[in-house]
This record gives C-alpha cells, structure tokens and sequence, in this order.
C-alpha cells in the first residue's frame, strides 16, 4: 500500500514530569493532494501517541517528527546535527546539540513507545518508505532554506532567534511580521508539487486570516502549528521525490540499516555533500 497521510510533530523536547505540565506540540496531517485533514495541538506524549493513532492509515503513513528520535551518542553533538551547520551554515542554519545526557529526549520516548503501537523508526539510508507506519527526524529550518519553494534563496527566515541587527525592543513585532510572511509563503504551496493546502482546514486556514500576536504564549501556540505543518510537507516531499529533492544528514553513520541518528532534510544542489568542500 503506498503512503496516503503525512504527517507532522513539531513535538515538546521535555515530556513534563508529576510537577510540570508539558509545552504544547504542534500536530498536523496532510493527504496526497495537500489537503489538512487534521491539525492543532497536543500536550504530553500520551496525548500526542492517542492523536497520532486516530489520523494514521495502518500500513499507508509517514509521520515527521522535529525533535531527535534517535540519540546514541554519550556526549557532544550527534554527526547529523553538525552536518546541518556544514550544508545549511551558509543560510544561518545550524542545530542544538543532543546526546544522552541531554535532559530534553521526548522524542526518544515517543519513538519507543511508537514501536510498541507498530510504527518502525526509519533513517532514510535506503530512501522513502513505500508503506507502513513510519516515523523519521526532521527539521524545519532546513525545509525553510532548503526546498526553492518558500523563497528564502539567501538566509532563514527570523520568526524564531532574534537576529543581533534586531533591537529587543522591535523583536516581538519583527517576528511577527517575519511569521506572517513566512504562513504566506506556505499558503503558495497549494499549487507546489507536491501541494499544500493551508485553506483546506479551518484551524490551518486561520493562520493566513488572522495576524500573528505579538504575546509570546500567543506567539509559540502558533509557531507550533507553522512548524507542523512544515514538517507534515516535509513527509510529502520525502515521499514524492525522494533523494533528488533531499538529501540524508548522518548517512555515514556506521548503525545498522534503518538504526541511525539522521535527519532528513530537503536540499539545493549548492547545499548537497557532493557540492560542498567538508
């Protein structure tokens, strides 16, 4: 059966613990002609794990996820996470550092607990999946910088870090702008190959109608649902074109087939391996 639902994480790193309640995660899923089928948020892997099971086709779903799934490295930074740096640098992109000691693995425990519900992790090492229940790593700021889509040939979009020419005083109302630029953008994925259809849902359609607040709760609510969004169209693109719209960070893991730490990530011809001198 070929895959038919893709779908996005944009989970919480900290799972939340007896004493503190988890950060919301953005959750979102799409069909093979971009439409939203489902999409808002979630709190705690349990939540998360119980949404994931209603939007999902047995054997026809590939879910990405923005957090590190597999962390098999004791201490420093993950191989996949400094290749970010080295192919996406340019576009001032680079990724946290995380390893065992890292007190923020929730997407360590979702990928456990997901095994039990019959998803398998794949790395990407061996390209798209053609059925099942999978899950792989993504992250959206090499979306963003990587797929000619989105437009942004030069640098990332700021609707996260504050740039230092970016005065603390100006930053909520710069980021907001940046943001509502950035769901711009994403609402003219709806004639991209493959397609995204923000207008196709009510809660995704409200993010172009409405303009993005200035509070930072406010802010983070919707950010989360903008980035799972991005990682649900990520999934698509995996899925419709494979390595020759993106390329495998951490593939030199030496990890069984299908076991190692890796982002998949959409990619430009200047930001691939074979273009770029190490």
């Amino acid at each position: 059966m070929a895959i038919e639902r893709f779908i996005g994480i944009d989970l919480a790193w900290a799972p939340g613990g007896p004493r503190t309640k988890p950060n919301e995660t953005g959750v979102a899923v799409i069909d093979r002609s971009g439409e939203v089928l489902d999409c808002g948020w979630t709190r705690g892997l349990e939540e998360t794990m119980s949404w994931l099971d209603a939007v999902a086709v047995d054997g026809a779903s590939l879910c990405f996820v923005d957090a590190s799934l597999v962390v098999d490295n004791p201490t420093g930074q993950r191989p996949c996470e400094r290749e970010v740096g080295r192919r996406y640098g340019r576009w001032k992109v680079s990724a946290n550092s995380t390893n065992q000691r890292s007190p923020r693995l929730a997407g360590v425990l979702l990928r456990e607990r997901l095994r039990a519900m019959g998803w398998v992790y794949d790395d990407g090492r061996a390209g798209p999946p053609t059925g099942g229940l999978v899950l792989s790593e993504c992250y959206p700021y090499t979306t963003l910088v990587g797929a000619a889509e989105l437009g942004y040939d030069r640098e990332r979009p700021p609707y996260k870090r504050r740039p230092a020419r970016v005065p603390q005083a100006q930053w909520r109302a710069v980021r907001a702008g940046e943001c509502d630029r950035l769901i711009a953008r994403m609402a003219g994925l709806a004639t991209a190959d493959p397609p995204l259809v923000l207008a196709s849902h009510a809660v995704s359609g409200r993010l172009m109608d409405e303009p993005t607040p200035l509070a930072s709760g406010d802010y983070k609510h919707r950010e989360d649902l903008v980035d799972a969004l991005l990682c649900a169209w990520t999934a698509a693109l995996w899925s419709r074109h494979g390595l020759a719209r993106c390329q495998v960070l951490g593939e030199e893991s030496p990890a069984p087939p299908g076991a190692a730490a890796t982002i998949i990530a959409p990619a430009r011809p200047e930001q691939r391996r074979d273009r770029r001198a190490e």
